[in-house]
């Protein structure tokens, strides 16, 4: 984990909300009807970072289940918060590795969304082998996927999306939604745009969102 500050709010929201909206590792497989008390879809977001635009999803989407992962502390604090003051009972969080979890924890097929926004760039291109964009992590996310399902990627780094566009057109039992070799023309309306986002685009960045299914017909 990340070693930070927390703000008093952040440890108070933690200690507090935890037991309602938390889940562990130690807990073993999850069992979603179990933890939501009820069949829905699910989206799972890998390192939803201060939870603004997750919890933003959740509110918008009351019908889905939601599962974030983060092991950024001072944001599972601050997202617990507003999901406790906006009296939300559609997420659930781990604050463990993403990659262990997804092993470990979640059943194969049993996602209709995984959601990957702004991973780490590791933009340093001796550093690049860290990013979690990687053939065989594509395979685990297509093993925790439904038939049919999604896996939505956003990068505000040229290069990371570069990557990711190739892993995923090579990747067996993804469809590329918006064509090989291209990127979503524009952000879709259900990933609300971020602080750090709005940052960046004022600054000239650029955003590349890379949204791929699974081939149903292969997983069947």
């Amino acid at each position: 984990m990340r070693a930070t500050r927390m703000t008093d709010s952040q440890k108070k929201s933690l200690g507090q909300n935890w037991d309602q909206f938390g889940l562990s590792q130690e807990q073993g497989p999850l069992v979603i009807a179990d933890a939501f008390g009820r069949d829905a879809d699910t989206v799972l977001e890998i390192g939803f970072g201060m939870g603004d635009s997750f919890v933003a999803m959740a509110q918008a989407a009351p019908e889905k289940n939601f599962i974030g992962i983060e092991v950024h502390l001072p944001g599972v604090g601050r997202m617990l918060n507003q999901t406790a003051a906006a009296q939300l009972d559609n997420i659930r969080c781990y604050k463990e590795d993403a990659v262990a979890i997804l092993t470990d924890c979640v059943a194969d097929g049993s996602l209709s969304t995984v959601q990957l926004f702004f991973p780490d760039p590791w933009h340093k291109k001796k550093h690049n082998k860290r990013r979690i964009v990687q053939p065989e992590f594509a395979q685990l996310v297509r093993r925790k996927l439904k038939p049919g399902g999604t896996f939505h990627m956003a990068t505000d780094w040229q290069n990371y999306a570069e990557q990711m566009l190739e892993v995923m057109d090579a990747a067996e039992g993804f469809t590329n939604n918006a064509g090989p070799g291209l990127y979503l023309p524009e952000r879709p309306e259900h990933r609300p745009v971020t602080k750090f986002e709005q940052r960046g685009l004022r600054l000239g960045h650029g955003v590349w969102d890379l949204l791929y299914r699974t081939d149903a017909a292969d997983l069947a």
